[in-house]
């Protein structure tokens, strides 16, 4: 395992309070990171979107509050420059209907955006079929076809060229039982995409600490070592991902160092960061 000298510690992939699901402060998180001897904590929250009806998601942040998220890691990157980068994000699904409102946000606001494949939704843009509102969960697959969709979904979003990363790109296993013909040729697709369009994936810590506590037992979980042994067959990028939901969650260099040993097993490159103005570390500049 590597001493705390020898890593290269950066996140992209930090959550706030916004999206329900997260606890801590933003500053919290910060000052976690500064301790622990981060060099970028990149914050990406749910993305809110420009719902055309009263419909409120359950696991992201409202609209009104996205210039709030916005100011409050502006005054932390302003206060805390000399310490650490902290550039901002979000993370995303790819839902038809609100790509162009995405793009403009991420031209005119935003650092990266990260795509999140959570939720399904129709073709059309119908949001009636995806969130809390009694929609298709790809955290929640069971049978072929919804990993098969899974991949579809997954690709249509990197072909956007909007995203900077794929979160989770293996989310599909969570509660998988076995990785079968379907899991095979979802992740060959998914992973000959992510190359042909040079879009790193993301190997996630918060899964790792999903399958620890016997969240699925008996199910594949994420991250999936069959997924990453074919994403190095491919000749695919990783980035790693701590996912953090908790300013704790940060302090989990154990399975940091566990996946950065496992990456290196399969000779996946492993991206030190982003390569994007505001979210490259200063001695890289």
């Amino acid at each position: 395992m590597k001493g705390a000298k020898e890593r290269r510690l950066v996140n992209y992939h930090t959550h706030t309070w916004r999206c329900l699901h997260a606890q801590g402060t933003e500053a919290a998180y910060v000052r976690r990171a500064i301790d622990l001897g981060f060099e970028v904590l990149g914050f990406a929250d749910h993305t809110p979107w420009p719902y055309e009806d009263d419909f409120v998601s359950g696991m992201r942040m409202r609209l009104n509050e996205l210039q709030g998220y916005l100011d409050t890691v502006a005054a932390l990157r302003q206060r805390y420059a000399e310490k650490l980068l902290i550039p901002v994000g979000l993370e995303c699904e790819a839902f038809p209907a609100y790509m162009g409102w995405l793009a403009d946000i991420k031209a005119e606001r935003l650092d990266y955006l990260i795509l999140g494949n959570h939720y399904d939704m129709t073709d059309e843009g119908d949001h009636s079929a995806f969130d809390d509102a009694g929609g298709f969960y790809f955290g929640r697959c069971t049978r072929p076809e919804h990993v098969l969709r899974y991949a579809k979904r997954t690709i249509a979003g990197m072909e956007t060229g909007l995203f900077d990363y794929v979160a989770h790109p293996d989310l599909f296993c969570h509660t998988y039982g076995v990785f079968d013909a379907e899991c095979a040729a979802a992740s060959r697709d998914i992973c000959a995409a992510a190359r042909a369009l040079d879009i790193p994936l993301e190997y996630n810590l918060l899964g790792i600490q999903y399958h620890a506590r016997g969240c699925e037992a008996g199910m594949l979980g994420y991250p999936c070592a069959r997924f990453w042994e074919i994403a190095a067959e491919q000749g695919c990028r990783a980035i790693i991902g701590f996912d953090a939901h908790s300013p704790e969650q940060l302090d989990r260099l154990d399975i940091y160092d566990g996946a950065v040993a496992f990456l290196d097993t399969l000779k996946i490159e492993r991206l030190p960061h982003l390569n994007r103005p505001g979210c490259v570390p200063r001695r890289e500049e």
